[in-house]
């Protein structure tokens, strides 16, 4: 830029600290008429026009910002306040929504920029309320009740408000195409619940003879000397610990001897049979106060199931956007490859049983290839130790 038009543009810097709108737009306006404008000067110009009450203007000038940059916080922003000024307040939280994905990945902010994103992002709260709110009254109006149409119509509103992710199988090691996306199955729907619910007093007395002595604990997630190091917050930590009584697929003897009530309970489970993998069954033990962070089981092919044998009051099991207490006695069973985590925030130990069964969707031919394929990949190289469940 000449000389000439570099003390244009300062002096219509000076006229926007000054307030004076249409001296700084005059200023703006010449220098991009000479092709001497810049970005940083047309976000001025544009900002000098919103000063004026000039939005078709602003709007012109933003417009080679947004074309050339398209994650510029600022014209960003200032697109997003250009229709909240003209009342369209759903495009500009779509504005303002694009600034906040963005400014993750912009570096360092100056404080301005900061303090900005902070107002959108109070915005964007304040307009998502406004919205929720004239929904929810036109569903009323309607004559529909939310709570009463279910789950999946409830957290569909919750994922298009914003208040909830998508959440679907990620396994961390196979994917089993076109399974129905289901964090929690029913306990109804399966005929062998009943029978080891009704097991759980003769379980439990196992298992706090277990408890008494401690011996066959060991940490849940444990380091692998054949595997790269583990990024989980409880590796080798004692707090989340396992009692194996099937694991690789064949029981772990003297644990299983200690147990023969527990074990001939899941005898009438329809466990899988994969050799060097399945079954898997174990006591689960969370200790008071212990927070298990959110993360995915490596195959969808199968359920995992949670008997609570000991479960104090609040601890909690999420799968997708759904939470569900834990409750002594009553089995819960979810697809793990699903994100989860679980919370013991009580003053006591939690204990369940854990074990894994096919999906139901899966046909007899299916769970052969299955069976046949996962012995392939064993054959090959030795199967990762699996982290089922929670």
């Amino acid at each position: 830029m000449s000389t000439n038009f570099q003390a244009v543009a300062e002096a219509g810097v000076e006229a926007l600290r000054r307030g004076d709108a249409h001296a700084a737009r005059d200023a703006f306006d010449r220098v991009e008429a000479a092709g001497q404008g810049t970005h940083q000067l047309r976000l001025l110009l544009a900002q000098a026009c919103m000063m004026a009450g000039d939005a078709e203007a602003a709007h012109r000038a933003l417009d080679k910002v947004i074309a050339e940059e398209p994650t510029n916080l600022y014209a960003l922003i200032m697109r997003g306040d250009l229709l909240a000024g003209a009342g369209d307040d759903r495009a500009a939280v779509s504005w303002y929504q694009a600034a906040l994905s963005q400014a993750p990945r912009a570096g360092p902010l100056p404080q301005d920029l900061i303090d900005t994103l902070r107002r959108v992002e109070a915005e964007v709260a304040r307009t998502g309320g406004a919205f929720a709110s004239q929904v929810e009254s036109s569903l009323g109006a309607a004559g529909i009740s939310i709570a009463e149409v279910g789950g999946r119509f409830v957290e569909a509103l919750d994922l298009m408000m914003g208040r909830a992710q998508v959440q679907l199988q990620q396994p961390t090691n196979f994917y089993y195409p076109q399974l129905p996306q289901r964090p929690f199955f029913e306990r109804g729907e399966f005929a062998w619940v009943a029978g080891l619910e009704a097991a759980a007093p003769a379980i439990r007395a196992e298992l706090e003879a277990m408890l008494a002595s401690e011996t066959g604990l060991v940490p849940y997630v444990a380091a692998d000397p054949d595997r790269p190091a583990k990024r989980h917050a409880l590796l080798d930590d004692p707090r989340w610990s396992a009692f194996h009584l099937y694991r690789g697929g064949s029981p772990v003897a003297e644990n299983a001897a200690r147990c023969p009530a527990t074990m001939a309970a899941l005898a009438a489970v329809p466990l899988p049979r994969i050799q060097g993998r399945a079954p898997i069954a174990m006591f689960s033990v969370l200790r008071a106060g212990t927070y298990i962070p959110p993360h995915n089981g490596m195959l969808n092919t199968r359920l995992i199931c949670h008997l609570p044998i000991i479960a104090p009051p609040n601890c909690r099991l999420r799968v997708g956007n759904q939470v569900r207490d834990v409750e002594q006695g009553r089995m819960m069973i979810f697809d793990d490859s699903i994100e989860h985590e679980a919370w013991n925030d009580s003053d006591s130990t939690r204990v369940i049983l854990l074990f894994e069964i096919w999906r139901p969707e899966l046909n007899e031919k299916e769970k052969a290839a299955l069976t046949a394929l996962f012995g392939a990949i064993d054959a090959y190289a030795p199967v990762e130790q699996d982290q089922a469940g929670a």
